[in-house]
């Protein structure tokens, strides 16, 4: 089992620097998992959800379905049976039998983003809170759309908790997609149970526009037909066809966690990451471009990615420019590559990084900072000054998973230990990743 049990454990883990081999596979994509059980939630029937992911943001997104009906139960060979309950017009009975229930979306951004209109299909008063980073993270666009959806709203000046109370009622709206394109997911899942007749949503700015194309994806596996008008604006048709059928979902791949691995692989030594779908619609699937024009050997085949650092005939890796406005989660593992490239190379996409799990930009300016990579930001761009002259200190997670994870790759061929304080931080996303540095022969000691 495992399940819905939140890991709370204060952890310090030291890196050793390592030459890594060996072949591993991919971690399960929270993105795919989360979207997973709010389609599950919404379904009229059975859901088996293959592969399914244990990171906290996925634990979090289970506890929400068991809080607003759903059957969740672990099977033998690992796979979770979901049963969802009959709507009756599409109200979502309210958590734990009503009376002003709560939904914790832990420290998920995509929870409470994609869960709070879905939660809002229910006629009851439902306060939505979370913990850590995400209390700090603005939830203003709630409180701009949905009253426009009938839906009355309190928020904490933009912040959580906030308390809704529905229904929703599906209407044709504009919304702006500038700050995160998970808000829309949200809206997408609630108006495709909703819906009664056509409607439309309407976007300007969008961005992170692969995440929509997998939100789209996982819809019309579970029967939901939107039609995406260049994602301008999106046509919702009512009524889904998949009433009382069993579906059965199978978990991605992650190319978030993985690109860790594959940066790993580029920079201190030879693996194969098994698992990635090379078709996926997952945006951090770019990472591959980057990995190509920095000059690392890598080969891509249908289910696995091989890649290492360059033969010794050549002269190392290059620096390279990647614009990451679309796929901002890159940014940690780009950096840590970034550091080993010969010269200065340019991410662009800033501007998304203000509202993670910390302020991205300035964390990681500071944190690789400690170990000797100059990092300027200018507007949208960040500019890394590489040389592979890493020195191996103590650095600090900030609590963010992504930022633990850049670190500890960045120390493989660093010179001396790196120590990282708050390493548990990637239970956030990828639980297991130090255990799967271990199986790529990384020394590591961990400290609780």
């Amino acid at each position: 089992m495992g399940y819905l049990k939140t890991r709370i454990l204060i952890m310090i883990v030291t890196i050793q620097p390592s030459s890594i081999s060996g072949n591993i596979n991919a971690p399960t994509s929270k993105s795919s998992m989360q979207r997973a059980c709010a389609a599950a939630l919404l379904h009229e029937g059975e859901t088996i959800i293959t592969n399914p992911g244990k990171s906290n943001d996925d634990l979090a997104a289970l506890g929400i379905i068991k809080n607003l009906g759903a059957e969740v139960k672990e099977e033998l060979d690992g796979s979770l049976l979901i049963k969802s309950f009959p709507f009756e017009g599409a109200k979502i009975p309210p958590p734990n039998g009503g009376g002003g229930g709560a939904l914790n979306c832990g420290e998920s951004g995509l929870g409470i983003r994609m869960f709070a209109p879905i939660a809002a299909l229910s006629k009851e008063p439902i306060v939505i809170n979370g913990t850590g980073s995400l209390l700090t993270r603005p939830m203003n666009f709630f409180d701009k759309i949905f009253p426009l959806l009938d839906i009355s709203i309190q928020s904490n000046n933009g912040k959580l908790p906030i308390t809704i109370k529905g229904p929703l009622q599906p209407k044709d709206i504009t919304i702006d997609g500038s700050l995160s394109s998970q808000f829309l997911t949200g809206l997408l899942m609630a108006y495709g149970k909703a819906a009664t007749q056509l409607v439309t949503i309407t976007v300007s700015n969008l961005k992170s526009k692969p995440y929509i194309d997998l939100t789209l994806q996982v819809m019309k596996h579970f029967g939901y037909d939107v039609t995406n008008n260049n994602y301008e604006s999106f046509l919702i048709k009512p009524g889904s066809n998949t009433i009382n059928k069993t579906i059965e979902y199978t978990v991605e791949g992650d190319w978030s966690g993985s690109a860790f691995l594959l940066v790993a692989g580029a920079v201190a030594g030879n693996i194969t990451v098994k698992g990635l779908d090379t078709s996926s619609t997952q945006a951090d699937k770019a990472i591959l471009k980057a990995l190509i024009d920095c000059g690392c050997a890598i080969s891509i085949e249908e289910k696995q990615i091989q890649v290492s650092y360059p033969s010794l005939g050549d002269n190392g890796l290059k620096p390279f420019h990647f614009d990451a406005t679309d796929c901002p989660d890159l940014f940690p593992p780009l950096v840590a590559l970034a550091a080993y490239c010969n010269g200065t190379s340019v991410i662009e996409g800033v501007n998304r990084l203000a509202h993670k799990e910390s302020n991205r930009g300035l964390t990681l300016r500071e944190e690789f900072g400690k170990m000797g990579l100059e990092i300027v930001l200018q507007d949208d761009l960040m500019m890394v000054k590489g040389d592979g002259d890493i020195q191996g200190t103590t650095v600090h997670s900030h609590h963010d998973h992504r930022i633990a994870m850049a670190c500890a790759v960045a120390g493989l061929k660093a010179n001396g230990q790196t120590v990282i304080q708050e390493a548990e931080a990637i239970n956030k996303s990828y639980p297991d990743f130090y255990g799967d540095l271990k199986k790529l022969q990384v020394t590591l000691i961990t400290k609780s």
